[in-house]
């Protein structure tokens, strides 16, 4: 029911205007009580209206705060993934490269370490060993066999024959320095000296020079085969290495004219000297230990008196001993010059050796 039905028109009003002034109206009071309620009902209606509006607002607000917490942390995990896959992905490549840059750093030491011996053994020198070590352990080597040589010899042969080999017959004495020549052989030497500066062989076979051979070096082989007849002293060349050179370069010549008959009696007075006498000889010419000993191609001494013995031994075999001498040799016992091969190396008298100096910083080249 509405308010309007109950509204009285203009006409009704006009007639009873005047007494409606006077009497009050108790027809319209249940009309106004059911708009009363309804008003109040609406309005109950609207605040709850309104107060659930006001939840699902709170609602929808902790909704989006959620899924923005949701998505913050959804989205830090999905970049912690992202990060410790890459990781993950990543640690084989790091691992690769460092094994890379490792063979890198090693191939480029090896460079460096093969440059250098270029540098130095192509040039005659050998390779860097602990001189002192090796050329001891070597030196003892030689040194206990020679002495078993050594007391053979007294065992076996009296006093008097040790005379007589002292001295030998005139049909035992070597050819005398006027008397022996390498004129025959002339061709023979320059072609292989030549050959070693021209054309060096650095993989030949043994007894046959694996070093790089100059000029210098040449000349003094000539000299000593062509002018001293392969019995002198020539110039020293400032170094052991390079005499070892210059002496390996005469013994690959005359293995090429007496064969196996050729025996190599080295002399130098201290265990580090033999022991590098013997290394030069092994990388120039390709030998290796099992050619040194007393009966084999290249004997040590450190004695000049046993060196004699074995030479002269040697004589008697129908042998051709090669006697070296160092450098450091600053005497020379005169029962080495009856010897048909003799090859020594002077120190030059206006230039101070190094040998000494070296000797003394323990062979540190």
């Amino acid at each position: 029911m509405n308010a309007e039905e109950f509204t009285p028109s203009d006409e009704q009003l006009e007639p009873e205007s005047s007494e409606m002034l006077e009497q009050p109206d108790h027809s319209d009071q249940p009309g106004i009580a059911m708009l009363d309620s309804l008003l109040t009902k609406k309005l109950a209606q609207e605040a709850e209206l309104n107060h659930k509006i006001s939840i699902l607002e709170q609602q929808l607000a902790t909704l989006e705060s959620q899924k923005q917490e949701f998505i913050a942390n959804q989205l830090g995990e999905l970049q912690s993934a992202i990060a410790h896959l890459s990781q993950q992905a990543l640690l084989p490549l790091e691992q690769r490269r460092q094994d890379l840059q490792e063979s890198v750093n090693l191939l480029q030491r090896k460079q460096e370490r093969l440059n250098q011996e270029m540098r130095t053994i192509y040039a005659g020198a050998s390779q860097e060993v602990a001189i002192r070590v090796q050329g001891f352990k070597d030196y003892l080597v030689g040194s206990l066999q020679d002495l078993v040589v050594s007391a053979e010899k007294l065992d076996l042969i009296p006093p008097p024959i040790i005379q007589e080999v002292a001295a030998p017959s005139p049909a035992q004495e070597p050819p005398l320095l006027a008397t022996q020549t390498f004129s025959e052989y002339r061709e023979q030497v320059e072609k292989t000296l030549d050959r070693y500066r021209t054309m060096p062989d650095y993989y030949g076979a043994p007894w046959k020079l694996r070093r790089t051979f100059e000029n210098s070096h040449s000349q003094r082989i000539s000299q000593w085969f062509f002018e001293q007849a392969g019995r002198g002293a020539i110039r020293s060349m400032g170094t052991r290495l390079q005499n070892i050179l210059v002496a390996a370069a005469a013994t690959s010549i005359l293995r090429l004219i007496y064969g196996d008959r050729l025996r190599v009696l080295i002399l130098a007075t201290s265990p580090e000297r033999l022991g590098e006498w013997r290394r030069g000889f092994q990388d120039c010419l390709g030998i290796g230990r099992e050619q040194f000993g007393p009966e084999k191609g290249v004997v040590l001494f450190e004695d000049p008196e046993p060196l004699c013995f074995k030479g002269d031994r040697l004589i008697q075999e129908k042998a051709m001993p090669l006697v070296i001498l160092d450098e450091a040799e600053e005497l020379i016992a005169v029962d080495l010059l009856r010897f048909p091969l003799l090859l020594a190396f002077g120190r030059d008298p206006q230039a101070k050796s190094s040998f000494s100096s070296r000797d003394e910083r323990g062979w540190d080249f």
